[in-house]
């Protein structure tokens, strides 16, 4: 029989709206958003990035979901349209999608992350939510949101942010938080230079996750406040939080942990660079990942495509695979694949050896190639005998390289043809 808590928990879910932010570009992931916003890249194998945030959202049995979008956002709606279309509407489910609308300024587009809420507002009215769960759709990790919201309710905050810990060294890139004994917000910086360090913990910080729940009344008055604010940047780290701190309102910490706790109960990435992307999808496929994506008790939803089962092909005695995660429609020939993960329709000619490769869907690596700490973006046709990180200075010459010695190769960096191909099951 449910708890009380439980069905508190229920009620409050019932009531509230989830609103995605997933309009941005990511400029810092280079050639992966040349094409597409950041939430739409591909992630572990066979998920968008998104998919993440949005499983939190069904896993936490938050149902009423609305995604706003902006730039380059036609292989995300698509996407959503294709593996987000499970939920029922005779229920008062849905997955909404809300491009940019342009309605209160017909000169610009979103100016920041509460402007783009805020021009949404009579949108999100709409749905009459009590509560609102403002979300980012470009990181990776596990959340239960019920939990955040009960405490919200519990603590009669008007405004509730997540946070993490983060190294003083690491947290210059984020929003840093000072609380009091009751884990009320009593400080605010957005990317300090010297962040503030944790009471006896000297080298750890309080930060933002840029995850919020706002009462709705609340949210209503202090977007439209900020909106007539002329000197504004209309964000919410920049903007809306120290306003809300300067003016006295109640605004609460609510300390993040993994439901799914498997002694990495804080595993959270922000993939915004290409090494962090790099590095977070090299992580599933260690022997004890921080985030296991094979956790049924938390499960990572995506658009199924029909493939075929991974295919190898005369291996053997000359094939060698280990760490490595190969989707489904893969084709590998005779070859070696070590700490790589290839997504889907990927294809591997004979005499390769691969290592620390991300090979996006639909890529085709030709026979005799040797490839290190390598990603090729979605359908890179690979020529045969191709060498990529074995001369790193030769690697700059034709390629991207990340600080962390990552080439990052597409089909511009290849001369080879980009056309759109809306039928293909590994699209853009």
């Amino acid at each position: 029989m449910p708890t009380t808590e439980a069905r508190f928990v229920s009620k409050l879910t019932r009531n509230t709206l989830a609103l995605v932010l997933a309009g941005g570009r990511g400029t810092r992931l280079g050639a992966l958003t040349d094409w597409r916003t950041k939430p739409a890249v591909p992630f572990g194998g066979k998920y968008r990035i998104i998919d993440f945030t949005l499983s939190n959202c069904i896993n936490s049995r938050i149902r009423r979901i609305a995604v706003l979008t902006q730039y380059k956002s036609h292989s995300l709606i698509q996407h959503i349209q294709q593996g987000w279309n499970f939920l029922s509407a005779e229920h008062g489910e849905f997955v909404d999608v809300i491009p940019a609308q342009q309605w209160t300024n017909e000169e610009s587009w979103y100016q920041g992350t509460a402007d783009a809420v805020f021009q949404s507002l009579d949108i999100i009215e709409s749905y009459n939510p009590e509560y609102v769960l403002i979300l980012s759709g470009d990181h990776i990790y596990n959340m239960d949101y019920g939990e955040m919201l009960g405490a919200h309710v519990r603590a009669g905050a008007r405004f509730t942010i997540a946070c993490n810990t983060a190294s003083l060294k690491d947290a210059t890139e984020f929003g840093v938080m000072s609380i009091d004994k009751t884990g009320r917000i009593t400080g605010f910086a957005e990317k300090p230079d010297q962040p503030q360090a944790l009471p006896g913990k000297p080298d750890l910080a309080l930060v933002s996750m840029g995850i919020y729940v706002f009462s709705m009344d609340y949210l209503r008055h202090i977007l439209s406040k900020d909106a007539g604010e002329g000197r504004s940047a209309h964000d919410f780290g920049k903007d809306i939080i120290p306003y809300a701190l300067k003016t006295g309102d109640f605004v609460q910490s609510y300390e993040f942990s993994n439901p799914a706790d498997k002694g990495f109960r804080h595993y959270w990435r922000d993939v915004g660079t290409l090494d962090a992307y790099y590095q977070a999808n090299l992580e599933l496929i260690i022997s004890n990942p921080p985030l296991d994506i094979y956790d049924t008790s938390w499960p990572v939803y995506t658009y199924q495509a029909q493939l075929p089962p991974a295919h190898f092909v005369g291996c053997a005695s000359s094939c060698h695979v280990e760490n490595t995660m190969v989707s489904g429609g893969c084709v590998i020939q005779r070859s070696s694949l070590d700490t790589s993960v290839l997504f889907s329709n990927v294809k591997v000619h004979e005499n390769c050896e691969l290592t620390g490769v991300l090979a996006l869907p639909g890529c085709e690596i030709g026979a005799g190639s040797r490839l290190r700490n390598v990603i090729l973006d979605n359908r890179c046709q690979i020529p045969p005998g191709t060498v990529i990180g074995e001369d790193p200075a030769r690697d700059a010459a034709r390629f991207p390289v990340t600080e962390g010695g990552v080439a990052v190769i597409n089909r511009q960096v290849l001369g080879q043809k980009i056309r759109y191909m809306p039928n293909l099951r590994s699209s853009e």
